[in-house]
């Protein structure tokens, strides 16, 4: 399925000067510039009836300016009927509550079964849409908070206000060892020189920011709250392994259990069993992309997690008391 573009409008006196790509943009905000550089690029525009092909061409004010594109679909992915915890929905976008063992995208290893899918049969005509509405993803094992645009308009704004850092993500976590205080990881990341899955702190990589403040501190591992400033590959995971703190579970970065000495047997069985990042997206803030209201969304950590914090919390109360 696709979506047939077609616009007729005369480029206004005040953009005299600009880049046809630039005063496209400034016109159509629907699109993003880079969508509206292909068209350019691929005969899509006409300036006058003439089609111009060159982005830096200059306009100055006055001409017709007609669009005629096509949006396809980027690839057939098949809606599936799998359950979505929606938070909040309206005709713009939705905001989901991903589960722990749910991959967002469709990729190698992993065709089908995914958010994507998920959207799709929950809302057909995301079929249109660029990754289906997606606009940032979580981990396939980390749990929490994710927004989906449902019109063309609602994704471009929200990617843009990603990457202006407008959007406010804040995550919960257990890291393995005590952390005395909070802090800011600003450290470059990119894909493992050696390992394909992996990503890693690199001097060739993109800038990465993470700020993290202690809530709870346990005998052997401290519980975080954490906000990305930027939004790279596994980024929470990656920085806080850096820093010799990688988070409890973690199948990629975390390494062998480290239970505290004398931990009690439960403790033990569920730090061993427990198999995936100790990672959640507790909150999600942004403007709404259509009509600008400032919407925050929280949502309670899972029961695996609660699970793990309340095994810690025993554990540091019982050795407390025997100590005492």
């Amino acid at each position: 399925m696709a979506e047939n573009i077609h616009h007729q409008e005369t480029i206004p006196a005040e953009l005299l000067g600009k880049r046809l790509d630039q005063a496209l943009a400034e016109m159509f905000p629907d699109y993003s510039r880079s969508r509206l550089k292909e068209w350019i690029v691929g005969g899509n525009v006409e300036i006058n009836g003439t089609v111009i092909t060159k982005a830096r061409e200059k306009v100055f004010g006055g001409e017709t300016v007609e669009i005629n594109a096509t949006i396809e679909a980027e690839v057939r992915f098949e809606p599936q009927d799998i359950p979505l915890n929606i938070v909040y929905e309206d005709e713009d976008i939705l905001v989901i509550n991903k589960p722990a063992d749910l991959v967002v995208h469709p990729g190698a290893g992993n065709p089908d079964g995914t958010v994507l899918n998920a959207l799709l049969h929950h809302c057909p005509e995301l079929e249109v849409i660029p990754r289906a509405g997606i606009v940032h993803r979580l981990d396939k094992d980390t749990t929490g908070l994710m927004v989906v645009a449902k019109t063309i308009a609602a994704q471009t704004n929200l990617v843009d206000a990603l990457q202006a850092r407008e959007i406010t993500r804040e995550y919960e976590a257990v890291a393995n060892g005590i952390m005395t205080a909070g802090g800011t990881v600003d450290e470059p990341i990119g894909r493992h020189s050696t390992k394909r899955t992996h990503m890693a702190v690199t001097i060739s990589g993109r800038p990465s920011m993470t700020h993290y403040r202690i809530m709870e501190k346990f005998r052997l591992h401290t519980r975080l709250r954490l906000r990305l400033e930027t939004g790279r590959t596994h980024q929470i995971r990656v920085h806080m392994a850096h820093i010799a703190h990688p988070l409890v579970g973690d199948p990629l970065y975390g390494g062998r259990p480290r239970p505290p000495k004398n931990a009690t047997p439960e403790l033990l069985q569920y730090l061993r069993e427990f198999k995936r990042q100790a990672l959640h997206a507790r909150m999600l803030s942004l403007y709404h992309p259509i009509t600008g209201q400032k919407m925050t969304w929280e949502a309670d950590i899972p029961d695996d997690f609660v699970k793990l914090v309340n095994l810690l919390k025993e554990d540091t109360k019982l050795n407390a008391e025997e100590e005492y």
